[in-house]
């Protein structure tokens, strides 16, 4: 009898081990909620009218097309029961030999209920395309607004949180208004907009070196977005937002990128989580007292040198190629190999011409960091389509100044 790997997620992580698992004799089925891939490094060009979303994104069986042992389900697990080894699912129960468990993540309002109901989270299509049409609308409710006060705070934009997503999205933001959407309204005074960001410690990117971080947030100043160092949203009403020092920043828009939190089906495990609703595993990946189940990605939780692996792709693609070289091994009866991470480096873009890298301990900045983003970013990409799309769409935007997908689109 063949052993069945169920893969939960078809993100990164769980890609990855179905992918590395293709000449291993086994049944390989991976299930998601969703039937594509996304590429969510890109997703913040989504929502800032870049790219369209089939662009980063290519279901999960035309990526692994061709894949013998391969199976994919498009459905929902709702609970794990490991004494009897089966997911139970919105199709039914699903029985396995090895479990890999990469579901993911999810925004973290860190409990702020104000901001979950009116803020903007950014980690799938829905909500890039949430953003998308929420920007644009504001911009037509200006044009149409006659109160000075009222069309300020339409105009006002808040990015909460200084990693790289709140850097890519702050800086995405200000090129698609100053260099597009200025002349798609050419009535409306651009001293009206602001952008802010908002991070409530002392440092944009903590991951990089000093002279980088100091790099990014002069061009963010550039780029007319106001930084603001300690400032800590406590609540946000869809018309205002208060900060913890006592300020009120008239806006209608709060895109949250302060926080993930691991994907909510960890939550029905069963399991004390660690930090951010993660799941503690063990050096080999796998859950301690169940040999057959492996955690990976933004689920589990693992100390590394004393801090915990930060929540990004490169984690949860080492850690699926980890987990299908340690199933392959436990097949042979061979022993595990505990998993160590390799940190090949941190890249942000800014926007045109300006990003920061330190990669392999070389410090980049300006137009050669962007160069070399642009190339990692075109090289991960799936699919032969979505990388000439992407790149025929970044060219257009770089020589023409022009964003193609400024639709407001209704569901």
């Amino acid at each position: 009898m063949i052993p069945t790997v169920v893969i939960v997620g078809a993100g990164f992580g769980g890609l990855r081990v179905a992918r590395a698992l293709r000449r291993a004799p086994v049944q390989v089925v991976l299930v998601d909620r969703n039937n594509y891939h996304l590429f969510q490094p890109l997703l913040y060009q989504v929502a800032t009218a870049g790219l369209e979303p089939e662009e980063i994104a290519k279901p999960a069986r035309a990526v692994l097309r061709g894949q013998k042992n391969f199976d994919f389900r498009m459905i929902e697990v709702t609970r794990v029961d490991f004494a009897a080894k089966r997911l139970d699912t919105t199709a039914g129960p699903i029985a396995y030999d090895f479990l890999v468990l990469a579901p993911g993540g999810e925004t973290n309002f860190f409990g702020l209920a104000s901001l979950q109901r009116h803020g903007l989270g950014l980690k799938d299509i829905p909500d890039a395309i949430t953003i998308r049409n929420h920007v644009l609308t504001c911009f037509e409710q200006a044009m149409l607004e006659p109160d000075a006060e009222k069309r300020r705070a339409l105009l006002t934009f808040i990015v909460v949180g200084g990693g790289p997503t709140g850097v890519e999205m702050a800086g995405a933001l200000s090129e698609l208004i100053r260099l597009v959407l200025v002349k798609d309204y050419p009535r409306l005074n651009i001293k009206d907009v602001r952008i802010l960001l908002l991070e409530a410690t002392d440092k944009l990117l903590p991951a990089l070196p000093e002279r980088l971080r100091e790099a990014a947030g002069k061009t963010l100043w550039r780029k007319y977005v106001e930084v603001r160092f300690g400032a800590t949203v406590a609540d946000f009403d869809g018309r205002q937002a208060h900060l913890k020092s006592g300020e009120i920043i008239p806006a209608q828009t709060v895109i949250w990128a302060a926080g993930v939190r691991a994907a909510p089906l960890t939550a029905t495990l069963g399991l004390a989580p660690a930090r951010q609703g993660r799941i503690p595993v063990e050096p080999t990946l796998q859950l301690a007292g169940h040999p057959e189940v492996f955690i990976i990605g933004d689920a589990a939780y693992r100390e590394q040198d004393g801090e915990p692996l930060p929540m990004v792709a490169p984690v949860a693609i080492q850690m699926g190629e980890s987990v299908a070289r340690n199933i392959a091994r436990q097949l042979r009866g061979q022993p595990l190999e505990p998993f160590r991470y390799h940190d090949q480096g941190t890249l942000a873009t800014i926007g045109r011409n300006a990003a920061v890298a330190h990669v392999f301990g070389l410090q980049l900045s300006g137009f050669p960091a962007w160069v070399m983003w642009l190339v990692v970013h075109i090289i991960q990409l799936i699919g032969f389509r979505n990388k000439l799309f992407v790149l025929l769409n970044w060219a257009w935007d770089y020589f023409f100044y022009e964003r193609a997908a400024r639709l407001i689109t209704r569901d």
